[in-house]
């Protein structure tokens, strides 16, 4: 699971900005928000343009560094603003009870990309520019002429699938679990060789599952999938106590959001890895995301839900614990600039959606009011 990342010079993180996911001392939820001393998960809160899904981004950037088809050019992802022209980023894990580390650099300047990756204290891989060396199979390997942007830990795995190496491949199985979604903009990328799309989920007998979950949680409506239909008409929706079916693409923002998610929901819950959620608040209910998240931390047993929202009703010590909220801030002088929750050392019982809204944790937007 994460333990935590930093990043310097990434998008609108000027300076060193670390989120960590190692649970504090606070007592509450420990039998469900919390795994092995590491949270599982984190929510983002903050303005519009503060840098809320800058931060989960540097999330989905190692997972595309590390598995997507397409070239990634950290160039790219460089702070328009920062004082240096380099782009640092660090992750930190634990699996299987040992703590790895990756950190990738870059320095545009001179175009070098720097990797280390550390298990347990020990450097098994080292590399500076165009060359490496690595002891991830228990025997020294070094490598020349490493292209300019690519990473030599993705070509290692890919040629090796770290037989030799059970910590490393529990690590990349776990990432590759991994799911990112925007749901406002209803993209989603997953990492794994595996079909989480709506349909091929349905057809797989996914309905009976998401319509015992509509039932156990009394969402007043069954999923109707009609496999020899036009593939448009599928999917429907019938209300309980109504005999007519609504079809998928009449139905509602937050229905055809909730039935895109489930299914990678499910999956990351199953199987491990990060379900990253930015704009999760894209046509959902408030109390759809309450139960979303009790949900994901009441069954996850190695996944950790990462997510940006807006809904301020989140923000409590009944589904989450202080030091599993970050709110953002841009300052002009900085950039963005996180603050965990856990930081003002809030009591349990306090109310931390009163102290956010009365500014206790910083996050909030600075207009002025109409009324002025």
């Amino acid at each position: 699971m994460l333990t935590g990342y930093t990043v310097k010079g990434f998008k609108s993180f000027a300076s060193e900005t670390a989120v960590e996911m190692k649970a504090k001392n606070y007592k509450i939820l420990s039998d469900t928000n919390v795994a092995d001393g590491v949270l599982k998960g984190c929510m983002f809160i903050g303005a519009n343009a503060s840098g809320k899904s800058n931060i989960v981004l540097a999330l989905k950037l190692l997972l595309d560094l590390l598995f997507a088809n397409t070239d990634v050019s950290l160039k790219n992802y460089l702070c328009k603003f920062s004082i240096g022209d380099e782009l640092m980023l660090r992750y930190c894990f634990q699996i299987e009870g040992k703590e790895i580390e990756y950190a990738v650099e870059y320095d545009n300047a001179k175009s070098v990309t720097i990797e280390k990756l550390i298990v347990e204290g020990e450097q098994l891989l080292d590399r500076i520019g165009s060359g490496a060396a690595d002891t991830i199979s228990g025997k020294k390997n070094t490598y020349d002429n490493i292209p300019d942007g690519s990473l030599i830990l993705r070509e290692i795995y890919f040629n090796s699938k770290f037989r030799s190496n059970g910590t490393l491949k529990a690590w990349f199985d776990f990432l590759m679990n991994s799911v990112y979604i925007d749901l406002y903009k209803q993209k989603i990328f997953s990492y794994k060789d595996t079909d989480l799309g709506t349909i091929e989920f349905l057809s797989r007998g996914g309905a009976e599952k998401i319509n015992a979950f509509f039932k156990k949680y009394s969402f007043g409506q069954t999923i109707e999938y009609d496999e020899g239909a036009e593939k448009s008409s599928r999917i429907s929706f019938k209300r309980d106590g109504i005999n007519a079916r609504i079809p998928f693409g009449l139905e509602s923002l937050g229905n055809q959001n909730l039935l895109s998610l489930l299914p990678k929901f499910f999956y990351v819950i199953e199987n491990g890895g990060l379900l990253i959620l930015d704009e999760f608040s894209s046509g959902f209910h408030n109390d759809l995301e309450e139960l979303l998240i009790r949900y994901f931390m009441k069954n996850a047993e190695k996944a950790q839900l990462i997510f940006v929202s807006h809904s301020t009703n989140l923000l409590s010590n009944r589904l989450l614990r202080p030091d599993q909220i970050y709110t953002i801030d841009f300052e002009t002088d900085r950039g963005s600039v996180i603050n965990r929750v856990s930081n003002q050392q809030p009591r349990e019982g306090q109310n931390l959606e009163k102290m956010y809204l009365g500014g206790v944790f910083d996050g909030l937007p600075k207009y002025n009011d109409i009324a002025e």
